[in-house]
């Protein structure tokens, strides 16, 4: 059983995209059946973004386990992905992603962290719920429900 002690982070560069994108398709194939299609962060172009977002990266033995993708806005740090790679799983990688996304809010001075999943993806609502995030509203979205999530920090 791994510890966490053995995960680091760093920051995305230009040369991991490919990476981040395999880890994505990895993590996000278990829901292609239950909506019917490839979700979103399946199709996204992670050469283009790693050149426009921070990513913070899991780094294990030497092999990227999880990654989070943010984006700081006026009023708050939006999460664009978080993902672990399916073998990596089980093991609190998520929670220290997302644990890392609220110092960054905070050294930031941005008081709430907000996000957006797919209501299909039950695990993934429940996850965010505790770990401290509300659900605002739910839109459909593609024949499916968008649900948005945030939550409001303390300093």
């Amino acid at each position: 059983m791994m510890t966490n002690s053995s995960i680091r982070f760093r920051p995305a560069e230009p040369a991991d995209a490919a990476a981040i994108r395999d880890i994505v398709r990895a993590a996000y194939g278990k829901w292609v059946p239950v909506i019917g299609r490839e979700p979103l962060p399946m199709r996204a172009d992670y050469g283009k973004a790693v050149a426009e977002h921070p990513f913070d990266l899991a780094i294990t033995d030497g092999s990227i386990v999880g990654m989070i993708e943010t984006m700081l806005a006026d009023d708050h740090l939006w999460i664009e992905n978080v993902c672990v790679a399916p073998q990596a799983q089980g093991r609190g990688i998520g929670r220290l992603l997302l644990e890392r996304a609220e110092q960054k809010a905070l050294e930031a001075g941005r008081p709430e962290l907000r996000l957006l999943t797919n209501g299909a993806f039950e695990a993934n609502v429940l996850l965010y719920k505790r770990h401290g995030y509300t659900i605002d509203r739910e839109e459909p979205f593609m024949g499916g429900m968008t649900v948005y999530m945030s939550k409001k920090l303390t300093r």
